[in-house]
């Protein structure tokens, strides 16, 4: 279903093409799922990263929290097709449902920045009170995407660059009184 989700992407998805491809009846489908969101959503709880752990992230630290999130994110893009990733994002843009349901069938996917962690930098003092977690959504998935697509590199080293250079710098200065944008996964 996955590779078919990543060939057809999210709106052009349907039962119908499913049960074809699993050789299967459209009744056995619905039976088992009443929403493509269903299906897609335990699609991914079945896939590639099932293994990957989905406890809490809690490092005691902003940084070791972030690469630890980062991390999660890459290991689940690089489990699926680049193609799927894109239209999953694509299809939490259209359906922002999608990746609230995910998450939570899942646990935390490292594509959205837990409000605990956010909570708990602010208690630290990391992050001021008001900052918001729009930077690490809307930049993280996007250029991790970016550089699978494009063949790139996003080992340790990478992924602490860009906590380091990017991530905890946008954070930090998400806590200005301007209104937030809506982020990529919001």
């Amino acid at each position: 279903m996955l590779e078919l989700l990543g060939e057809v992407g999210y709106d052009a998805l349907t039962f119908e093409a499913v049960a074809r491809r699993a050789r299967a009846s459209k009744a056995t489908l619905y039976r088992r799922w009443e929403t493509k969101r269903d299906m897609v959503i335990a699609a991914v709880k079945a896939g590639p990263t099932s293994g990957t752990p989905a406890g809490a992230v809690d490092t005691g630290t902003l940084r070791g929290d972030l690469i630890a999130l980062c991390e999660r994110l890459d290991t689940t893009m690089s489990s699926a097709d680049p193609t799927m990733s894109l239209m999953l994002l694509h299809a939490g843009l259209q359906d922002p449902d999608l990746c609230r349901h995910i998450e939570e069938a899942t646990g935390p996917t490292g594509a959205k920045l837990p409000a605990s962690v956010m909570s708990a930098a602010i208690d630290r003092g990391e992050l001021p009170v008001g900052a918001r977690a729009f930077p690490y959504e809307e930049i993280t998935g996007s250029v991790l995407l970016l550089r699978r697509l494009n063949g790139l590199p996003t080992g340790a080293e990478y992924l602490a660059q860009l906590v380091d250079t990017i991530l905890i710098p946008a954070l930090r200065a998400s806590a200005s009184p301007k209104p937030p944008l809506r982020a990529i996964f919001s």
